[in-house]
Order: C-alpha cells, then sequence, then structure tokens
C-alpha cells in the first residue's frame, strides 16, 4: 500500500487537496455556495507554491463550464467546482462535453435550487445532471469525496467521459473530519497515470473537427457510443474501487448497506443521511425489529445489480428523496428504484418520501420516525418534515407598511428641466432630500457600515414618484427579504444574478403594454434594478442586452469589489493587486493579478442615454445625478449609475472611516466622478483642479485587502496601478474636454 497520513479538514477541502496532488492544467471556476470555498483552497495553495494548477475566474458559471471545455479539447487534465443554480446556468455544456467524449472533474457540492432563493444542502440540483452523459459519484462522508475525486478521473480517463463528485452541501463540504490522504503527491500521480488523449485541438500533425454537425443515423451512433462507455464504466468502477483498495485500505462498492440481510423493512438513502439512518437502524435492532438502510456511491451508471442484492429480501421499502419530481409521485431515486424493483419482480410495499429540502436537518429522531411510517405502510408518497401553512386557517393578509403614494413620495425638492438636450437638475440639497419618505425600512440584516443601503437610499432620495425595484442575488437581497418579512415598502421583484435586466425589461414592457390597453391607471413608475457583489460580471450579458433595447428603467450597480454575498471571492471589479478568497498572497502571488473592469465606460459603448458614477462623499452629486436618471428612463430609455460601495468586512477597514476610503478613491482618480449624457462625457470633480488628488498607494493603504502592495516588494505593482489609473482619467479628461465625447 502506498504510504497515508491523517488529516483533519472539510470536504471541500479534501476536494481541493485532491485536485492539488493531481496538479490539474486548469480550473475554470466561479465563485457559489457552498462549493466556492474549493476554489478558494486551490487558490490559497497556489499561493504558496504547493500547485501549478492555472485558476480562470470565470465572470458566470456557464463560461467557467466553457473554458473547462475548451481546456479539455486541449488535450490536459481540468477541474471545476459547482452548486445549485451555477450548475443549472452551465447545464447546456455538459451534454456537449460528454457528446465530444472529453474527460474531467467536476465536484458539485449538493444545494437547493431556488426559487425561492435559498442555499442549504438538498439534491435538487445533482439530478439534472443524470441524462448528461457524466458519470456521477456519490461521496457519502469526507474521506469518500477525497477518494472519488481521485477514482473518478482515473476512471473518466479510461472510458472518455467527464465525471461528477457530488456530495451533501454545508454537510459533507463542510464539516471537518479525520481522513487518511497520500503522503506524497507523486503516489496520487502514479497512481493515476499519465494522461495522453488520441486526439486533440492542439496536435498540428493531426488536425481533428470537434463537435461536426451530425444528422442521423451518425447522431444515434455517437449516443449509442456515449451508452457503451457508460456500460464499460460499470466494469472499469468496479476493477478501480478493488485497486484502489490495494493502494490505500478503502474498501468502496456501487451500492451499500447497513443490516440488508435479513430486514423486513428497508429505509434508502443517499448522502450523508446515510450514517444517520444506520445510527437509527441499530437503535431499532437493539428493539428486535428487523430493519436495514441501504444507500448508493453512484448515481451514473446506476448500480442496479448491486443494489437490487441489497433490497431483494425487503418487505417494505421506503425511498427517502432529498428532492422531488413534482408531479411524478417522488424525486429521482425513487423513480429509479422503482423501476429496478419492478424489473425483478420485488413484491415488496414501496413507500416515498420527499426530506430535507432546503438544508432541514435530519436527526437520527427523523429516521426513526420514517422506519415506523415504512411499517405502519402510511402513505404511498409524502413529504416528511412539512408544516400546515396560516392557510389551513381563516388567514389574513399582513401588509407590514403603509403605501408610500405618489403625492408622499412626490416632495418636489428636485425639479428636473431639459437644456438643449440635456437634464438639468434644480434644488436636490441634501437637507431638502430629508423628507422623502425611505423605500427600505431601517430593518435589515447588513453588516456594520455596509455601503449598500447609503447608496441605495440617496439613489431614493432623487427618484421621486413611484418606484418598482428589482434586486439581483446578493448581499443587498438577502439581508433584506428574509422570509416571511421584508424590508421594503414598495414593490420588490428577485432574479439571479445573470438575469435582472431582463426580468425588469419584462415588467416595464408589461406595464407599458397594460396602459397602452387600458388595463392599468395613468401615471408613472420608475423601475429600478439593483446590482452588486459582482452581478455586473455575471449579470453582464443580460445588462448590456437591456442596454440595447434601450428599456425605460435604471441600473444602479453599488460596486464593493467583490463576490461579498460567497465570501469575498474576486471579481472583475476588484482592484488589481486587493487579496480576497480567491486571489491570496504568498510566495507566487500578490493578490488579484489584473486590472479592475470599468463598467460605466462598457456602459456608455452601449449608446444609452445616460451614464453616471457616483460616491456617499459627495450626496449632492450622486442625489442629483439620481434625479436625472429617473428623467432619462422616462423620456428616452435606459440610465446607467455605479456607486462604489464600501464593505468593511471583506475589505478590512473601519466601518467609521469608510466615508474617507471612498473619498479617497475618488481623490486618487480610481473611481472618477463624471456623466455621459447623450453621449457627451462632464467631468464633475477633477481632484488636480481642488488640488486635493493623492497618489493610489495612499488609498490603497486605507484598506486591509490591499495594504500589503505600500511594501518595496510590491512598488512595481503599485507603478502599474498608478500607471492605468492615471491613463483611464486622461481619456476621461480628454473625453470630456470634446464637444463630441
Amino acid at each position: 500500500m502506498d504510504k497515508q497520513k491523517v488529516i483533519f479538514e472539510s470536504g471541500n477541502e479534501l476536494a481541493a487537496y485532491a485536485a492539488k496532488q493531481i496538479n490539474y492544467h486548469v480550473m475554470g471556476y466561479y465563485p457559489i455556495t457552498p462549493s466556492t470555498q474549493i476554489a478558494e483552497f486551490l487558490d490559497e495553495m497556489k499561493a504558496e507554491g504547493e500547485h501549478d494548477i492555472l485558476l480562470i475566474a470565470a465572470e458566470g458559471e456557464h463560461s467557467a463550464a466553457g473554458i473547462c471545455y475548451g481546456a479539455t479539447c486541449g488535450g490536459g487534465r481540468v477541474f471545476n467546482a459547482t452548486s445549485a443554480n451555477g450548475l443549472l446556468y452551465a447545464l447546456e455544456q455538459f451534454p456537449v462535453q460528454s457528446g465530444t467524449r472529453f474527460p474531467m472533474v467536476m465536484n458539485v457540492a449538493c444545494r437547493t435550487v431556488s426559487g425561492p432563493l435559498s442555499i442549504k444542502g438538498d439534491h435538487s440540483d445533482i439530478m439534472y445532471m443524470l441524462n448528461t452523459g457524466w458519470l456521477i459519484f456519490f461521496a457519502d462522508s469526507v474521506q469518500a469525496v477525497y477518494d472519488f475525486n481521485i477514482i473518478a478521473l482515473k476512471i473518466a480517463e479510461k472510458v472518455k467521459l467527464p465525471a461528477v463528485v457530488a456530495f451533501d452541501g454545508f454537510f459533507t463540504s463542510h464539516q471537518k473530519k479525520k481522513c487518511e490522504v497520500f503522503e506524497h503527491d507523486k503516489d496520487v500521480q502514479e497512481y493515476i497515470g499519465s494522461y495522453i488523449p488520441k486526439y486533440h485541438a492542439l496536435d498540428l500533425e493531426h488536425p481533428c473537427t470537434i463537435g461536426s454537425y451530425m444528422n442521423e443515423p451518425d447522431i444515434i451512433n455517437n449516443k449509442y457510443q456515449l451508452h457503451e462507455a457508460m456500460e464499460k464504466a460499470k466494469l472499469e468502477i468496479e476493477e478501480e474501487f478493488l485497486n484502489y483498495e490495494n493502494h490505500t485500505g478503502r474498501k468502496y462498492e456501487k451500492a451499500k448497506g447497513y443490516k440488508t440481510e435479513d430486514a423486513d423493512t428497508l429505509l434508502f438513502i443517499l448522502g450523508s443521511s446515510y450514517h444517520t439512518a444506520c445510527a437509527a437502524a441499530e437503535k431499532l435492532r437493539e428493539e428486535g425489529k428487523k430493519v436495514g438502510v441501504s444507500t448508493i456511491l453512484l448515481l451514473r451508471p446506476f448500480p442496479k445489480e448491486e443494489l437490487w442484492q441489497l433490497c431483494k429480501g425487503a418487505k417494505r421499502i421506503l425511498i427517502a428523496d432529498r428532492q422531488d419530481s413534482y408531479g411524478a409521485g417522488g424525486g429521482n431515486m425513487s423513480l429509479e428504484i422503482r423501476a429496478m424493483l419492478q424489473q425483478y419482480g420485488s413484491q415488496a410495499k414501496v413507500m416515498t418520501r420527499i426530506y430535507g429540502l432546503g438544508g432541514k436537518d435530519f436527526y437520527i429522531k427523523d429516521a426513526l420516525e420514517l422506519f415506523y411510517q415504512a411499517e405502519q405502510g402510511i402513505k404511498e408518497f409524502d413529504y416528511y418534515g412539512k408544516y400546515e401553512g396560516d392557510l389551513k386557517f381563516d388567514y389574513n393578509e399582513h401588509q407590514y407598511f403603509e403605501p408610500i403614494s405618489n403625492e408622499l413620495s412626490t416632495p418636489n425638492t428636485t425639479i428636473c428641466e431639459e437644456v438643449d438636450g440635456k437634464i438639468v437638475v434644480k434644488g436636490g440639497k441634501i437637507n431638502e432630500t430629508t423628507i422623502m419618505p425611505k423605500r427600505l425600512a431601517p430593518g435589515h440584516g447588513a453588516c456594520p457600515g455596509c455601503g449598500i443601503f447609503v447608496n441605495v437610499n440617496l439613489l431614493l432620495r432623487g427618484v421621486e414618484g413611484n418606484v418598482v425595484l428589482l434586486f439581483q442575488t446578493g448581499c443587498g437581497m438577502v439581508v433584506t427579504t428574509g422570509y416571511p418579512k421584508t424590508s421594503f415598502k414598495v414593490p420588490y421583484v428577485h432574479n439571479l444574478f445573470q438575469n435582472g435586466a431582463a426580468t425588469l425589461s419584462g415588467l416595464v414592457e408589461m406595464y407599458h403594454q397594460k396602459q397602452k390597453r387600458g388595463e392599468y391607471p395613468d401615471g408613472e413608475i420608475t423601475f429600478i434594478m439593483i446590482s452588486g457583489d459582482g452581478g455586473m460580471d455575471i449579470g453582464m450579458g443580460s445588462a448590456i442586452g437591456a442596454a440595447l433595447r434601450n428599456n425605460h428603467l435604471i441600473i444602479m450597480e453599488y460596486d464593493n469589489g467583490g463576490y461579498m454575498n460567497t465570501g469575498y471571492q474576486l471579481s472583475y471589479s476588484t482592484p488589481m493587486g486587493a487579496k480576497s478568497a480567491t486571489s491570496h498572497i504568498g510566495k507566487t502571488q500578490y493578490g488579484k493579478g489584473f486590472f479592475h473592469k470599468d463598467t460605466p465606460m462598457i456602459m456608455a459603448a452601449t449608446n444609452i442615454p445616460y451614464v453616471a458614477t457616483v460616491a456617499e462623499s459627495n450626496p449632492a452629486d450622486f442625489i442629483k445625478k439620481a434625479a436625472k436618471a429617473k428623467e432619462y428612463a422616462k423620456k428616452y430609455g435606459m440610465a446607467y449609475i455605479k456607486a462604489l460601495s464600501a464593505c468593511p468586512l471583506n475589505w478590512a477597514d473601519e466601518p467609521s472611516t469608510e466615508r474617507k476610503v471612498i473619498k479617497g478613491a475618488v481623490d486618487c482618480c480610481y473611481f472618477p466622478l463624471y456623466e455621459i449624457e447623450q453621449g457627451i462625457t462632464t467631468l464633475n470633480y477633477d481632484p488636480e483642479k481642488s488640488k486635493k488628488k493623492i497618489p493610489v498607494e495612499q488609498w490603497l493603504a486605507m484598506m486591509g485587502r490591499t495594504k500589503h502592495l505600500v511594501k518595496p516588494e510590491y512598488k512595481y505593482v503599485v507603478e502599474d496601478i498608478q500607471k492605468e489609473v492615471d491613463r483611464r482619467f486622461l481619456r476621461l479628461k480628454a473625453r470630456s474636454e470634446s464637444e463630441y465625447l
């Protein structure tokens, strides 16, 4: 056996550890809870020079899957990790990869698929993978996560299919356990062996076409070959489990059971809950009851023969599904196991319980109750753990806030007039706008010093009249809408990062259509999308689409310079050199390795009527630009406003100093204040003319995430940042001085 050592880590950490030992060529990724830690741990090890994997941060999971596919086409070893809606966003890419037969490994820390949004663990995401042609291993323990990451790659390369290693999010992914790992990385690499693909896109001597267009009968042959590969995998996995046992002493089977030999009542359950169910079965065995538990460690190929051997003696089988295939009378495990039992002629009474959705805990007492229900034969199908809602009784809807009327929200503190094709704002003084009713209630769960609500409330001070808000997923959404209460006093809609602008476009056009048909009263509504936490990375395509259509709405981006709601990973707007959970500081890297994204200029290139940047350090300017945005959205189309938004937790500075930090960003010209009206640029504040300009280094030193850059060894990084900031500001000044730009 190869030498092993004991470490104390979580499933996510061990997935990263296995990847480090394998030393993949490329990882394409995008942060999503609860799988994000895998990329974080790999980046941390990368910073210390422990591996040579190139980690590529995509702007969304769809692109991450594309990066991975492209890398596999290049004939190398590729790794990925995702969860929940991230998996669904990338879903169309997975049959592409299996159909062209390029192997890789993707970890899925299983999580609830929204809506409504929930970040906790169940199996509603992984079941979408069943028909994609990927091998799917399901690890029921932290140890299995590590072992399957090694086994899966070897099998994938043997049968030329990509593989998933799935495990329970927030249970297996985050719980730390003692585990055995190969002591030496070279032993892992020798065990897996070298990978020499028969064909790849970098072979210039034997050029090949990957992903041809196919008609029948070619396509049916392609799919039949994929089927054959999956059948071959059954034998290869069995052989590899034995081989792995010889190397490590750890034994795995496709299906396993506890006390199934003579069990009259059998509970099937997938993932980490298997161990809880085994503990419950042991208690019942002590009472003389013949109960047992079964599970599978392989979803694809489905191990029906092995599972049948565990089930064939049972009189009653209860299948616990951690997801539902709505309308089918059970989740996917129920459907597949029922089909298997029918095929083998089982006479057992079969029941289904949907349990543990949204990460609802599963205790021994719950397993005991499922055994009881199985023995009693109570209901063929039911949800376990549900509760009767208020609709069972006389239900009176409770409105937490009085509606904010148009009259109340139109105090006329800002008056807009059009002069020579531009909007001019009169009024808008800070003390005058305090009479504007707040559309957001004071109560929310944000961190102390969070800039989101400072910026949103400043924006809304300048937007008079009726307002409908849409928030993309992010900190701003999560901390204001914890069910069953809300912080919003006006109509509010949520959609995911990647589709906010399209969703609001649909709502805007419905409003206009209903007015056109006389189905909605005359009047005005300002529609505003609030985006942040990297939402203008993954949601950029949707935003540009709305901009090109020129829908009448406002997009306000609170740019806090990272994916903050997933624990602060780098976004494209993170400052160069900044430390984050996916841009660590170490022997081989200094933080984020590329310059920040200039979103306002990207949006300006779509030729929308109004683009502006704002900062809480200049509140009067902020309020006037908000009023302008409302007027442009009403008359001409889309308006886009970007605010630099403080995040003390992840910027690593003091909440009480945030306004100074924001001012520092403005004064060093990292975040200049300007507006572009109908294509014409105006620089609203020039720190050089005001003699308040400071070097970028001074601003970087204000935050813990960037203060390491002031050290002598990073002088070249600061010089590069200063050069780029100066270049962008000079271009902005030149635009401002031109009558055409």
